[in-house]
């Protein structure tokens, strides 16, 4: 079948459409059999308690491997983890161009920095307002407000038309740090004519606008004037404007500001280098901690998605050297629950609230916004750009087709639903899902990277669910039993119902199994491991109701 010469440019998400996280979008440029491929954002996921082990969750990248001589660079729109995460693993099986702003470039060195054998990223740097060129596609980088400092908004310029890469982005009035949104430039761009918004769904199910950074700074200032004891404060350790806003609210109530978890220190480093902290007071060290008085500090730490080994768990757990908390102090927790952290959270604030610990969250008062757009930020957006096509990203199902609802009731002409894997013609005509590239998930455990599979998290997850059993049988040269089997069990009951061991019940049918078998027939050893595995499962289960996994090792000596 002949090849169509004709040029199209296609979309392409291997991650964060249909879910939050793990975001990766690529733009393909030129016929189909020589296309040109940029990706931008490559973020990743975390894991939870279904995957034991699983230190971070990325995208697969066999698409983009295998494509690897056509792709021509990864550009990162700013620095949290959902969109840069996966670059210090990612990268070397690339070995192509990225290009981040400066405050990316930095807190990606300042990351690899504290992982040792992470690769040397080169990171060409651009700024909001600069234009560049990679491959055959143009980028225009937009300010735009979020809750890291240096977000931006890409306009991807093509020959069959421009594309709006949203990323992620609110309308902050009164932001905490960096520019207003760049209004001006949407409009011109709308102006101009844009083929595609791609655009952040993640609160298209909420009505309204956000309030502003102001507005919780404010609200801060207010509930740690009026605390009687310590105050700590748990945030997203990116979100440096909050961390400013924090400390200059601790100044006006009288306090000096303590900062607690690697994380964070490692994010205001490269924050202060930037000059993002100008004029904030210096920190306190943590030796400090104990010479100051309770009224007179204010904790910001991390721990806000109840993660164990942050700042804020071990302070629950009142396991940290210098620093603890008392009855009658405050915690604010000034974030929102990533889905999935729900359970992690509550139970670390009930081990603060046990210990007399005053906990206000976002129900309660003003102490968190979000940095993405609720409803009519998304319908300004619209009117600015007024795009042909709007392809709701950056969000699950719910999200997705609530913003393409939006969308369609905007007037916006054609509002594709695409997920992961779907490679969505653009241009020329209209858009249409024409072909699936193959996507999935890749997981970061220790040191290592692979599927379910290939680093044993599948096989760990049955482990958490039915425990193992170990069996060893010694059989003579005549293949008699030699020696007494061992039987080992791991994470099983001790007893059954009745009060017998359970290591007595696999005994009892381990060599009942072996002794079924005629002589002449077990010299077939793979036959006689079978047929124990078979015996003990079977009568795990007919006693607990849960077949464990089972190991046998056969040996004739």
């Amino acid at each position: 079948m002949a090849h169509s010469d004709q040029a199209e440019l296609v979309f392409l998400p291997l991650g964060g459409v249909g879910e939050i996280g793990m975001n990766l979008a690529m733009y393909g440029y030129g016929p189909a059999h020589k296309r040109e491929w940029v990706v931008v954002d490559m973020g990743v996921s975390f894991a939870g308690p279904d995957l034991p082990g699983a230190d971070l969750i990325l995208p697969d990248i066999r698409f983009l491997q295998a494509e690897r001589n056509n792709l021509r660079g990864i550009v990162i729109t700013h620095a949290h983890e959902d969109h840069y995460g996966a670059l210090l693993d990612l990268w070397p099986l690339l070995n192509v161009p990225v290009y981040g702003t400066p405050f990316t470039a930095g807190l990606l060195e300042a990351k690899r920095q504290s992982e040792p054998g992470a690769p040397n990223i080169p990171v060409t740097v651009y700024r909001a307002g600069e234009t560049f060129q990679v491959g055959p596609f143009e980028f225009e980088a937009i300010a735009v407000t979020h809750s890291i400092p240096e977000p931006v908004s890409l306009a991807i310029k093509t020959p069959l038309g421009t594309v709006i890469h949203t990323g992620d982005w609110k309308m902050d009035p009164e932001p905490a740090l960096g520019p207003l949104i760049d209004e001006r430039r949407f409009r011109a761009l709308g102006d101009e004519g844009v083929l595609a918004l791609m655009c952040d769904s993640t609160n298209a199910l909420r009505d309204g606008e956000s309030p502003s950074e102001r507005e919780v700074g404010e609200s801060l200032r207010e509930i740690i004037e009026r605390a009687r004891g310590r105050v700590a404060i748990t945030t997203f350790s990116s979100n440096v404007g909050r961390i400013r806003s924090i400390a200059l609210a601790a100044r006006d109530a009288g306090r000096q500001t303590l900062v607690l978890g690697r994380s964070m220190k490692r994010m205001i480093q490269v924050a202060s280098e930037l000059g993002y902290l100008d004029g904030v007071p210096e920190f306190l060290s943590e030796d400090d901690y104990g010479y100051i008085p309770r009224e007179n500090i204010v904790v910001v730490l991390t721990g806000s998605q109840g993660e164990s080994r942050a700042a804020l768990a071990k302070l629950a757990r009142d396991e940290m050297r210098s620093v603890a908390l008392s009855p009658g102090d405050t915690v604010i927790y000034s974030s929102r629950a990533i889905p999935g952290n729900e359970k992690a959270i509550i139970d670390t604030k009930n081990m603060l609230i046990e210990q007399g610990i005053h906990i206000i969250s976002d129900g309660d008062e003003l102490v968190h916004v979000s940095g993405h757009p609720r409803r009519n930020e998304l319908k300004r957006m619209y009117e600015w750009v007024r795009p042909r096509i709007l392809v709701p990203v950056h969000g699950e199902a719910a999200h997705l087709v609530g913003q393409g609802s939006l969308a369609a009731m905007a007037g916006i002409p054609e509002v594709p639903q695409v997920r992961n894997g779907d490679v969505l013609r653009l241009a020329p005509g209209r858009p249409e899902v024409i072909d699936q590239a193959p996507f999935g998930r890749l997981f970061k455990d220790g040191k290592l990277i692979g599927d379910e599979e290939e680093t044993g998290i599948s096989e760990r997850r049955k482990l958490s669910y039915v425990g193992h059993v170990a069996v060893c049988m010694l059989l003579d040269a005549k293949y008699n039993i030699l020696e007494d089997p061992e039987v080992v069990p791991y994470g099983v009951p001790e007893t059954d119902a009745e009060g017998e061991l359970f290591e007595d019940l696999f005994y009892d049918v381990t060599v009942e199994a072996v002794q079924s078998i005629p002589r002449e027939k077990r010299r077939d050893l793979a036959m006689v491991r079978e047929a124990i595995r078979r015996a003990v499962r079977s009568a795990a289960n007919e006693v607990w109701g849960k077949k464990p996994v089972v190991t046998v090792f056969v040996t004739q000596v």
